[in-house]
């Protein structure tokens, strides 16, 4: 059985691993499936008011961290972590949806796996 710090280290690295994949998802995967996929996030940010991967690694969003400004943290950088939480929960998964509609529909660049 793991111990509870290696399993928030475990937790963490398939959060993180899950955050780098969704910069690249628009790229990779179909935009029907995109789409809906982070909407799922926008929703569940809109829903519950935080990213409910966060517990499973033991950070809190009470002090208005997200899992974009613990990593910052984790890096030694210091985040203004207001900014990145409105980056982050208002501004980049949209983007991405957008990017992928305008790379594989506009541009007609098709999905590299599916």
């Amino acid at each position: 059985m793991l111990s509870k710090s290696a399993r928030e280290e475990l937790f963490f690295g398939l959060h993180l691993l899950i955050a780098l994949a969704a910069w690249f998802i628009p790229f990779l995967v179909t935009w029907k499936i995109t789409v809906p996929v982070l909407g799922i996030v926008i929703l569940q940010h809109a829903v519950f008011g935080r990213c409910l991967g966060m517990d499973t690694h033991g950070v809190s969003e009470e002090d208005g961290s997200t899992f974009y400004s613990h990593v910052m943290e984790r890096l030694g950088y210091k985040p203004n972590k207001k900014l990145v939480r409105f980056v982050v929960r208002k501004l980049l998964y949209g983007f991405l949806a957008l990017v992928a509609v305008v790379w594989q529909v506009v541009l007609g660049h098709p999905p590299i796996l599916f």
